[in-house]
């Protein structure tokens, strides 16, 4: 009974380790985003890791799947679940964290395939914690597959297979697009709210200094106020979740208005997503223009996407001899309709026809 349990436990963490490590090692970029919110100072303060959280989320991804590989075939079993326990545990301390103190509201334990709550990463965590721990008291049980050089053999691939897939979707894009902006959607319907659906409820707080120490205060409670208090700020507190649709915070805004409506009706519309213009690639910026150029010739609206400043706009638009307008959207939103930056994105009518990495110019169906 106890072996059944230990081996269920093996091939349990082993797979599970192989597919979240996938997942994201599909879009090591989004999950460095993640790991950047991690970094932040109202979470961990550790900012000095914040420019290296990508080469830092490629090593965690390939490493996580490649020790779920190791685990299955039973590749220097002490090691192995010596790793895995120490990930298990120190990811667990991240995601009991991010739920108690409500720091950050999604892990990215499996990328944007599947959303959850910090509390069910939480729960997650535990529960893979639990098995790991059975096959740590049981090392000896996990025995190893195959003979020592084959064993060998395997590990070097899946190490070989996991570095050329980080390096593939880093210079192209993700294999598999899991985001709401993904190619088919149609940008109009997907920020529909519909009839009926449940509101967002929000109850303003009220934040008081009171004897030196900051208090919250709710509607009522602001009504008998400690002498002395001084007030602070003010915030919305979100009681309930209501509805989200799947695109929430997409905008096209240029001179203060917002144009979404307008373009989002072109049946030939390219945009150049470069959230920010200072981190552009310069290789990709410099294929812009030209692009520009012969979608224009073949009826296209060419627009770019930014969230930089109007002066960083007027300096690239110099640099690179830019003849086309930008527009604001916000830095989160762009980098999640696309990774690279820059990249293009072909729209008819508000839906997604195509998106490539500004490596794959010549794919580009125009």
């Amino acid at each position: 009974m106890k072996n059944i349990l230990v081996q269920f436990s093996r091939v349990f963490v082993g797979l599970l380790f192989i597919v979240s490590g996938l997942i994201k090692l599909n879009d090591p970029v989004g999950f460095s985003y993640k790991l950047g919110e991690y970094f932040g100072e109202t979470v961990l303060n550790l900012p000095v890791f914040i420019p290296y959280a990508l080469p830092i989320a490629l090593a965690i991804v390939i490493y996580e799947t490649v020790l779920g590989f190791m685990l299955l075939i039973g590749f220097k079993p002490k090691f192995t679940i010596w790793s895995l326990l120490l990930m298990i545990v120190f990811f667990t301390f991240l995601t009991f964290y991010s739920a108690y103190f409500n720091k950050v509201t999604d892990c990215g334990c499996f990328g944007d395939a599947l959303k959850l709550t910090p509390w069910q990463s939480f729960t997650k965590d535990i529960v893979l914690l639990l098995f790991i721990l059975i096959l740590f008291l049981n090392i000896r049980l996990v025995k190893p597959l195959f003979n020592g050089n084959f064993r060998n053999a395997l590990v070097s691939l899946a190490l070989v297979l996991c570095i050329y897939m980080g390096y593939h979707v880093l210079n192209h894009l993700p294999i598999k697009d899991f985001r709401a902006y993904k190619v088919g959607t149609n940008i109009q319907k997907s920020m529909e709210v519909p009839e009926g659906a449940p509101k967002t409820e929000v109850e303003m707080i009220f934040i008081y200094k009171v004897n030196g120490v900051n208090k919250e205060f709710n509607m009522k409670q602001i009504e008998n106020l400690p002498d002395g208090a001084v007030f602070v700020d003010r915030l919305d507190k979100v009681i309930k979740e209501g509805f989200k649709p799947p695109i929430h915070d997409f905008s096209m805004e240029k001179d203060g208005s917002d144009y979404k409506d307008e373009l989002l009706q072109e049946p030939k519309l390219l945009m150049f997503v470069a959230y920010d213009l200072q981190k552009s690639d310069r290789k990709g910026m410099e294929q812009l223009e030209k692009l520009h150029q012969s979608a224009k010739a073949k009826g296209y609206t060419v627009i770019g996407m930014t969230a930089s400043s109007e002066d960083e706009i007027l300096k690239a638009k110099k640099q690179y001899g830019f003849t086309f307008d930008f527009y604001f959207c916000d830095g989160t939103t762009l980098k999640t309709i696309e990774r690279a930056n820059p990249s293009i994105v072909v729209l008819n009518r508000g839906t997604i026809k195509q998106k490539v990495h500004y490596n794959d110019i010549s794919l580009l169906n125009l």
